[in-house]
């Protein structure tokens, strides 16, 4: 069986993709990837052996260049554009597509398998791009709702309006150039009768009755088996189990202020650090020998080893320190992100910051709670309760025709 698997998006949105192509390699199918053409993607696909089939623009470059979001449209339309060039290509011959990451991607993604006849399933990492009664939708950029709306499912009926808006007559364009009729409602056209949502149900949990004929396969998690570099494991070493501040695919637009910032309220609670570069580009303040600077580094491995996880609420990322047993700071950057900062303030296995802007009084108040003995004994608890065969849950509902 050849199963085509298109993403496009952050490296939250590749790497789970990477975990199930692994799974559904082991159980005999040929898999190929469609991913944004950064080099760390490249990377990752390549260190699983599965090819990768370069789409549209880096998506680092297209985040950190924060266009406005009066130009949503039109990027929308390019990226569309590009799915049905590359996705064309790649999906000749295969029997089944999964669809994920930024929507009007996905759109383009699911036409293409449309038009060739191919089975698809649509995926999404967390449920708020999922309309139901019992959570509001997100805003996109620069389309807020009205203030005075507060009912559920007419803010998801305006999710639609404004989705159609920005998205119905670029994928309507590009579907009529391949003979395909157009499509009344992107959301619903995506999504589809029965998405499959591929997070963890302890930390993201799917409530019945809703709108939808969900499947939640839990997360796709990547086995990082990676050793630490040498440098860093005598530095772990060396002393008390650091704090790690990081924050992912977010660019930060003062990255400078906010390094100092963690650095500062993490040596206020008498702890070391370990910073990661990330997308904004974090650097250390200082020669102190009680901070160290790491880029692409094996996340599983080193939360297991820290005191806390600050960090911006991905839910790659939140997963990862939640099987660690990891205390949390979530500093919730944008789109799903407060979402992610809630459930690990629920769950008590950490603290949601107020806002995407940390002072050092504001980190360093959350700093003392998640280091805690009770959050650290909480984070334990339910560590023990995140599933990680969900890759494998999933692989095998495609490959049985499940979708």
């Amino acid at each position: 069986m050849r199963v085509l698997l298109s993403t496009y998006g952050s490296r939250g949105d590749v790497e789970p993709v990477a975990a199930l192509a692994v799974q559904l390699r082991e159980l005999g199918a040929e898999v190929r990837v469609c991913a944004p053409p950064d080099e760390e993607f490249a990377e990752l696909l390549a260190g699983v052996g599965v090819p990768m089939v370069p789409v549209g623009q880096s998506a680092r470059k297209l985040t950190k260049a924060a266009p406005a979001p009066a130009s949503l449209p039109q990027r929308a339309a390019e990226l569309i554009a590009s799915q049905f060039d590359a996705v064309t290509a790649a999906a000749e011959g295969c029997d089944a597509l999964v669809v994920t990451g930024v929507l009007p991607a996905a759109a383009g993604a699911r036409s293409v398998g449309e038009k060739l006849g191919i089975r698809s399933v649509s995926v999404t990492f967390q449920q708020l791009t999922l309309p139901s009664p019992y959570h509001a939708p997100l805003a996109y950029p620069g389309r807020p709702f009205p203030p005075d709306v507060t009912e559920n499912r007419v803010l998801w009926d305006l999710d639609a309006q404004s989705i159609d808006a920005l998205f119905g007559e670029a994928l309507n364009t590009n579907r009529a150039s391949i003979g395909l009729p157009p499509v009344e409602h992107v959301r619903d056209y995506v999504l589809g009768d029965r998405p499959w949502l591929a997070s963890d149900p302890i930390l993201d949990p799917w409530k019945e009755p809703a709108d939808l004929d969900v499947v939640q396969t839990g997360a796709w998690i990547l086995p990082d088996v990676r050793p630490l570099p040498d440098d860093l494991e005598a530095f772990l070493d060396a002393g008390t189990p650091p704090v790690f501040v990081g924050f992912g695919s977010m660019p930060l637009h003062r990255s400078t202020d906010t390094a100092r910032v963690a650095i500062e309220a993490v040596r206020a609670q008498g702890r070391r650090a370990v910073v990661r570069r990330g997308w904004a580009d974090l650097s250390l303040i200082d020669d102190r020998d009680d901070c160290f600077v790491v880029g692409e580094i094996n996340q599983q491995a080193l939360f297991g080893r820290v005191a806390a996880v600050v960090h911006h609420g991905g839910a790659g990322t939140t997963t990862t320190a939640a099987r660690a047993g990891a205390p949390q700071v979530v500093v919730p950057q944008a789109t799903d992100q407060p979402y992610w900062a809630g459930r690990v303030a629920e769950l008590g296995i950490g603290v949601a910051h107020d806002g995407p802007t940390p002072t050092f009084e504001s980190l360093s108040v959350a700093l003392k709670t998640a280091l805690t003995p009770d959050t650290a004994v909480r984070a334990t608890a339910v560590a023990r309760e995140i599933r990680t065969d969900g890759a494998a849950v999933a692989a095998r509902l495609l490959l049985d025709g499940s979708c």
